[in-house]
């Protein structure tokens, strides 16, 4: 029985993990990667990567262990091309970017004419210059103008359980689980939702979530947020570990969060901000940062307790809570999700109902922590049902092929 179990597991894990080399369109062996890219009416923001990637037979359902094991190794030897000389078309406008080292792009388009109205989902074309030349469409959310203010949130011990302070466990998660057995924290796809409509459910606010995961794992952690219903894409914002045979372990990154913070508050200038971590990490001390450079533009810090029994950890966060209120914001630190749907709720920045509706869905799970229905609609208020960024997204959906 355990046995059959586990390779049940094993054949579960490895369809998800060639799932990236099945989605690939390769042309001549080049593959343009899009991850999803957000913007404004008048500037788009998009990151890729180019590679090369063996062609051949991929595995017809999970059942199969060889084409798994075969589209998994596809994966692995994935070359990354360096210098290739990408081209974007965006309503009129075409921009070409070059890939750096690491086969990553960045791309930054502005549209020569207006955007067609009435869509969250927009569309940029992707070539690759030369004989070569591999093609691919990439999605960006651009927020309606009655947005009222943009969300950014870790994901990790944030949204999901992945133990970020317990090294160990954190890789165990992160590598060894697939998207499916990651655990969401109770309440989190309904507040989420809320804060994405807002109190008037027609917001579409922008949902923009920070991990320093590998783009590695994007394909894992897409699977996870549409299963587990936490809007909006999502849009996720990575880095490269840039691990080698010769250079095993990740590059540093400490100031990953804070760099793509001060993007995304460049990108949307006219929106004010809510900041969203745990206390696992360096969450509050880089959010106080972002508090002390934007003073007027950061309406709350909330920090997910994931550290109770760390006295000393509290303090310190005790001690950031004064400087931001000091700075003239405010951090909750949260044992749970129906806190900080609490203050937001008494703010106005979700419904009025959000917060019962939490309570509802953490009621419904079998206990706390479970391996999650949080996909399963549950109780949850009409408003955050009518919320048009999750409509416009199940009707745009972003084709398989996309990825």
């Amino acid at each position: 029985m355990f046995l059959s179990k586990l390779m049940r597991a094993l054949r579960e894990a490895l369809y998800l993990l060639g799932r990236p080399a099945r989605r690939a369109r390769a042309r001549r062996g080049l593959v343009i990667q899009a991850y999803r890219g957000c913007g404004t009416q008048e500037r788009a923001l998009l990151i890729g990567r180019v590679f090369r990637q063996s062609s051949g037979r991929t595995a017809r359902g999970s059942w199969d262990l060889w084409g798994n094991i075969r589209d998994v190794a596809r994966r692995l030897m994935r070359r990354s091309v360096a210098g290739a000389r990408v081209r974007g078309s965006f309503h009129g406008t075409r921009t070409t970017v070059e890939t750096d080292a690491d086969g990553y792009f960045h791309l930054e388009i502005s549209p020569a004419s207006p955007l067609p109205p009435g869509r969250l989902w927009h569309t940029i074309d992707l070539a690759l210059e030369g004989p070569e030349g591999a093609e691919a469409v990439a999605d960006v959310f651009i927020p309606p103008a009655q947005a009222r203010f943009a969300i950014i949130s870790d994901i990790d011990d944030t949204v999901m359980h992945t133990g970020v302070a317990n090294k160990v466990a954190m890789m165990w998660r992160l590598f060894v689980q697939d998207a499916e057995s990651r655990t969401a924290f109770p309440g989190v796809s309904v507040l989420y939702r809320a804060f994405h409509a807002g109190p008037s459910g027609q917001e579409a606010n922008p949902m923009l979530y920070v991990s320093r995961a590998p783009w590695g794992i994007y394909d894992i952690l897409d699977t996870f947020f549409r299963r587990h219903r936490i809007p909006v894409g999502p849009i996720l914002f990575l880095r490269e570990w840039g691990i080698t045979w010769k250079n095993p372990l990740p590059r540093r990154a400490e100031d990953h969060k804070r760099d793509v913070i001060e993007r995304m508050m460049g990108l949307y200038g006219d929106l004010p901000f809510i900041l969203i971590g745990d206390s696992g990490q360096h969450d509050p001390e880089v959010y106080a940062e972002v508090v002390s450079r934007h003073r007027d533009r950061v309406l709350a810090v909330y920090i997910r307790d994931v550290s109770p029994r760390r006295p000393m950890r509290a303090s310190e966060i005790g001690r950031i809570g004064e400087e931001i209120r000091a700075a003239g914001s405010h951090l909750v630190l949260a044992p749970d999700t129906v806190t900080m749907a609490e203050h937001a709720c008494a703010r106005g920045w979700v419904s009025d109902d959000t917060v019962e509706a939490v309570r509802r869905r953490i009621a419904s799970l079998p206990h706390r922590g479970s391996r999650l229905p949080e996909d399963h609609p549950g109780p949850m208020s009409d408003t955050a049902a009518r919320q048009p960024g999750q409509r416009e997204y199940d009707r745009t959906a972003v084709p398989e092929d996309h990825i």
